[in-house]
């Protein structure tokens, strides 16, 4: 138990810690948040507690396949907030958006063979 403590707190406070850069630098911050570090965490936790580099091995795979579905909401957000809508409908429907693309470009790849 207090394994799984210790890591969410890692991980969390390094979301805080990005969340608080942004009120000084989004720049900085944004360098940060895009970085892989939630799957690195991920890697390092998984191969803390399985040892398994197979799981890691198709977790990356998985998550290259990934990112470019996600990047919709990068688009979608500040759009959104560009044209006037407030913050939280916004967030909502950049979600909303995003979850549709994902199971259009989870079609798509598979149409091709790629299965994650």
């Amino acid at each position: 138990m207090g394994y799984l403590l210790l890591k969410a707190a890692f991980t969390g406070i390094l979301v805080v810690a990005i969340s608080e850069i942004a009120k000084r630098s989004s720049f900085l911050a944004a360098i940060l948040a895009s970085l892989p570090l939630t799957s690195l965490l991920a890697f390092i936790w998984i191969y803390v507690d399985t040892k398994n580099s197979d799981s890691i091995r198709d977790l990356s795979y998985g998550v290259f396949w990934m990112v470019l579905p996600s990047l919709a909401f990068f688009l979608v957000l500040p759009a959104l907030l560009k044209f006037g809508m407030r913050f939280y409908p916004s967030l909502a429907l950049a979600c909303i958006c995003t979850a549709a693309f994902y199971a259009v470009y989870i079609k798509a790849i598979s149409s091709f063979g790629i299965r994650i």
